[in-house]
């Protein structure tokens, strides 16, 4: 008969391997930290963006003879992007109205898609799911932009998993007005123009992520009546843009990380909080990207997969409460979705 110590001693060999496969979904991930270099970088490049954008506000017009506003497109990504083909055909035949920016995670091996994608990835920084880092990241999606081309105006963020609900063109005329002919006056009226970011006041559990990084940890610059939340993906007009890259007083306190076991989600706070008290009129309250979270409990929506691909949920996600608007993206869907989306994208997706 096994003595006492020696049942215990091979019951803890034979239990490593369960450790060591479960352990990451068990244990709480690792608080993440910024570096120093980190910092450097972002400061540097913020500071650049912010000085192009002050010297395009005081020495540019978007007079007559000047091409049109554009959408900057804004992909955050740690793995490939599987709906390339399906973005293909949306930006086709419009590419004087659009950019496109990526930030690719550097430790994931990601295949560049071509195309309107070719040479569009800027220098990236690894990013943590419910972590700073993705605020980071999206801010240095909107300082390249902004350096990039003076005729960026809006700035819509997406991830990997998103697909577009209407035509380029549908989603052009839904932001800047029906008459294309009189947008060379946008530079010149954009108090007009609002963001479409999700800003919420009254959500479940918002206390339990105001003091994720300690009870007193946001104070003074965020109290908890000025605390917001919303979705992670946003379209920014570009006053709001610089405005984030120019911020520096509430990123000092939502760079820390959290200290509960659930996660406090940055990327949910920072921007609806930052712009709720930055200017609160100049945002339109909802976003243009329609998630489903109905049942969902882990911090992930509802995935879309091939066999629910249909005319029917496109029609089924347009839809939204906010008068005059359609959602314009979606998320999340499975990679094997795109072969069906492809199937209707002439004939639904982009048929207005």
């Amino acid at each position: 008969m096994l003595s006492p110590p020696l049942l215990v001693t091979i019951t803890l060999f034979f239990s490593l391997p369960f450790i060591f496969f479960f352990a990451p979904q068990i244990l709480p991930p690792a608080p993440f930290t910024f570096t120093i270099s980190d910092d450097l970088d972002d400061l540097a490049l913020f500071t650049r963006a912010s000085r192009a954008a002050h010297s395009v506000s005081t020495t540019s017009h978007l007079g007559t003879i000047n091409p049109k506003p554009k959408i900057a497109f804004l992909f955050l990504t740690n793995t490939n992007l599987s709906f390339a083909p399906l973005w293909e055909k949306f930006f086709q035949g419009n590419r004087d109205l659009f950019n496109i920016y990526i930030h690719s995670d550097p430790s994931v091996h990601i295949t560049p898609p071509g195309g309107v994608f070719s040479d569009r990835f800027i220098p990236s920084k690894k990013t943590f799911r419910s972590s700073p880092s993705l605020i980071a990241a999206a801010r240095r999606l909107l300082a390249n932009a902004l350096i990039d081309d003076p005729m960026n105006q809006y700035f819509a963020l997406v991830s990997q998993h998103c697909i577009p609900l209407h035509s380029f063109r549908f989603m052009y005329r839904s932001l800047f007005g029906n008459e294309l002919t009189i947008l060379t006056s946008f530079a010149f009226s954009q108090s007009n123009y609002k963001s479409f970011i999700e800003i919420l006041a009254d959500e479940p559990n918002l206390y339990d992520r105001y003091v994720g990084r300690g009870e007193h940890a946001m104070l003074p610059e965020v109290t908890f009546d000025e605390f917001r939340v919303g979705s992670q993906f946003f379209v920014l007009i570009r006053r709001h843009a610089v405005s984030v890259v120019r911020e520096r007083r509430l990123w000092k306190k939502f760079r820390l990380p959290c200290v509960t076991e659930e996660p406090c989600y940055p990327e949910e706070h920072y921007f609806p909080t930052f712009l709720s008290m930055e200017d609160p009129n100049g945002c339109n309250g909802f976003t243009l990207t329609r998630v489903n979270w109905t049942g969902c409990w882990d911090g992930h929506p509802r995935l879309y997969t091939a066999p629910e691909v249909s005319r029917e949920l496109v029609f089924e996600l347009r839809q939204s409460n906010f008068s005059g608007y359609d959602y314009m993206f979606a998320r999340k869907f499975s990679p094997e979705s795109l072969a069906p989306l492809m199937d209707i994208a002439d004939d639904v997706i982009f048929r207005d």
